[in-house]
């Protein structure tokens, strides 16, 4: 029967805690397990990551080539033409403030580009930074509108 006063932690689970410095015969006393002197053997001795003892570093050694255009690149929102079936109803207005409401776009984007891959059946009035040729001709094909506008940038 188990009672209160029975109860014993699973064997192996529990361990002694490690005692440095008590004597030699407990295995790590005299130097405590770090070794004869030195900088590590010192209290407060840390080395930093990456330091090789007063040589030259990797990180140094290595030329520094290249350059990446990322961080400058522009974060443009991918949408297709399956999702505004899925999401919205016939002769609905769509901008990127509608899709942000619906959670096709998230974070932070400089464009909205429009792309033809699914199929459409409702008429949707979409107003985007870009649009595929696809995307331009399965909306038109069922009475939509597609107003882009970086092209409406362009003519002013």
């Amino acid at each position: 029967m188990l009672t209160l006063h029975s109860l014993k932690p699973t064997p192996g689970s529990k361990h002694r805690k490690k005692r440095v410095g008590n004597g030699e015969s407990s295995g790590l006393g005299k130097t405590c397990g770090k070794g004869n002197k030195g900088q590590k053997a010192r209290s407060g001795g840390s080395i930093r990551p990456g330091f090789e003892g007063g040589q030259m570093p990797l990180h140094r050694r290595l030329p520094k080539k290249g350059f990446s255009n990322a961080r400058f690149r522009d974060h443009v929102a991918i949408i297709n033409l399956s999702q505004l079936e899925a999401f919205f109803n016939a002769g609905d207005t769509i901008t990127e403030v509608e899709l942000r409401a619906a959670g096709l776009v998230k974070g932070t984007c400089d464009a909205v580009k429009l792309l033809g891959q699914g199929e459409l059946s409702k008429a949707l009035n979409v107003s985007v930074d870009f649009a595929s040729a696809s995307a331009e001709q399965k909306l038109a094909a069922v009475g939509g509108s597609l107003t882009v506008l970086s092209r409406e940038k362009a003519n002013q």
